[in-house]
């Protein structure tokens, strides 16, 4: 045991020594004709691929730190890009949606410089709950704004109810599509007089059933109706297009025609509206009232 740390001691001095020669007979030559070039080109050949394959392998590790980087990078870019995509797309939806109010606006104020109606814009605010036993929606004038009671709503398509009841900032419309709800109409060019019955439905399908007063008139299909007007223009005024004829059916029973109106409205999407307050000068506030 006690020759081992000789040894050991030995062969580091010889070590050293073999070092220090090396070195020695390195810096006593040229550069370019060192005594050592052969030794140190063959450590080179064995090692140098050694050296390259190691960097090959731990390169990626080394690189782990930046991957990351990257990707956090990018992940935060594309939350970024997200968000601005959805804002994008919700403006574009509130243009849209603000185009089609305007063409609504342009249309209702063509109807009524045309028919000589004074009017107030509002927007549907609210639709009375599918359970009712009435179809109505709510809008976002009231008497404040000069609307009342009995007074006739319309849109740019044409006919769309009544105010029923009325609040200082809202009034509440009963749509001519509810089934409890009858309104008087004319037939297309013979001007004929009937009632319409809403079906009460407010999806595409949804109709209205016009019985003629006059028995013995025949209605077509492609017949317009418009609306026949109350006395004193409470709640309905005359001549707003109400719908299309597209069936007519007979009733043997009765010996009577009964004609499916399909509505010029789309009771489904109602949004701009307005409240006729007068036609040609005459307020139809004033004549609600006298009609009451």
């Amino acid at each position: 045991m006690s020759h081992q740390p000789q040894r050991s001691r030995a062969g580091l001095g010889l070590l050293v020594l073999a070092c220090v020669t090396i070195i020695t007979l390195d810096a006593r030559h040229d550069v370019r004709a060192s005594p050592v070039d052969p030794l140190r080109f063959t450590v080179a050949a064995v090692l140098g691929p050694v050296e390259d394959g190691a960097a090959a392998v731990l390169r990626p590790v080394i690189d782990l730190p930046d991957h990351f980087g990257d990707v956090k990078a990018l992940r935060d870019q594309n939350h970024q890009l997200q968000a601005t995509n959805a804002e994008l797309i919700s403006r574009l939806r509130a243009v849209d949606a603000n185009d089609n109010r305007d063409g609504a606006l342009a249309g209702i104020a063509r109807l009524a410089d045309t028919s000589g109606y004074d009017v107030v814009p509002s927007q549907v605010v609210g639709m009375g709950p599918a359970q009712s036993f009435t179809r109505t929606v709510s809008i976002d004038v009231g008497t404040d704004d000069g609307v009342g009671p009995d007074l006739t709503v319309i849109n740019a398509d044409g006919l769309v109810g009544r105010v029923v009841s009325a609040t200082a900032s809202t009034a509440t419309v009963l749509l001519i599509i509810d089934s409890k709800s009858t309104t008087g109409g004319r037939l297309g060019d013979s001007m004929e007089l009937g009632f319409l019955a809403g079906d009460g439905s407010l999806s595409g399908d949804g109709s209205l059933q016009f019985s003629l007063v006059d028995h013995t008139v025949s209605p077509k299909e492609g017949d317009s109706v418009v609306s026949w007007g109350s006395r004193n223009g409470a709640p309905y005024i005359a001549g707003v297009p109400i719908g299309e004829v597209t069936n007519v059916h007979s009733s043997p029973a009765e010996l009577t025609e009964t004609a499916t109106i399909d509505p010029y409205v789309d009771f489904s999407s109602l949004d701009v509206v307005a409240v006729v307050t007068a036609v040609d000068g005459r307020s139809t506030s004033n004549q609600a009232q006298e009609a009451r």
